[in-house]
């Protein structure tokens, strides 16, 4: 069946930000179509979850076309309404094995126009490695932190820092990690109160979380 995708163009005016499209259930076709009507009406495209498969079809159609393979996401074309903000977001995560989640997250800020800084491998079994980028971290106004295993560093930060903290558990770990449950129920139990939480994974909710954060406070 070849249904349409109905895009939510409207979403710019009501939240400020367009709709980003899930690549991960959709057929190239779909993809291709959708890409197309966005384009259309002079906006940019922003495609996660997308594979190398997927993404040389429209590597293959637009020049423009940027395919991040480590982040799982495309963009196509310029947003030329970027937010006008001086807020920062810093990016903590636990280790390299959540750095899919952590540029996900990255990207969707820059595209918006927003600094954001990286803080990798500071993760809780290295808890020197987090000390000593606290002075830094501590610069930035609202802060991402991604962890897999048991995704105590969402934890540890909010104990140290007293900026909004949007907690991302990753699908990272053994066994009972049961591919990131275990460090979603460990950060929804946390006792550093304060702290929100996203689904596992969604880099791209967290930053449109602190997207959200920002434009309140900017």
């Amino acid at each position: 069946m070849n249904l349409d995708i109905r895009f939510d163009f409207q979403r710019k005016e009501r939240l400020g930000f367009i709709e980003a499209i899930w690549g991960q259930d959709k057929s190239i076709d779909q993809l291709k179509r959708v890409t197309e009507n966005v384009l259309s009406k002079n906006d940019f495209v922003f495609i996660t979850r997308i594979n190398r498969e997927k993404a040389n079809n429209l590597l293959n159609l637009y020049d423009d076309a940027r395919f991040y393979e480590e982040a799982s996401c495309l963009i196509i074309g310029k947003n030329l309404n970027k937010l006008n903000t001086n807020k920062k977001v810093a990016i903590i995560s636990g280790g390299s094995s959540d750095l899919p989640v952590t540029l996900e997250a990255k990207l969707a800020l820059e595209i918006y126009g927003v600094n954001c800084q990286s803080f990798v491998d500071v993760g809780v079994a290295g808890l020197h490695r987090l000390i000593n980028e606290l002075e830094e971290i501590n610069k930035y106004d609202v802060l991402i932190v991604c962890a897999g295993m048991e995704g105590a560093l969402a934890t540890v930060v909010g104990g140290l820092l007293a900026q909004p903290i949007i907690a991302v558990p990753v699908s990272v770990g053994y066994g009972v990690s049961k591919n990131g449950v275990t460090a979603l129920n460990s950060m929804l139990s946390s006792c550093s109160p304060g702290i929100a939480v996203m689904n596992i994974d969604n880099g791209y909710g967290a930053a449109m979380a602190a997207l959200r954060i920002i434009k309140c406070i900017n």
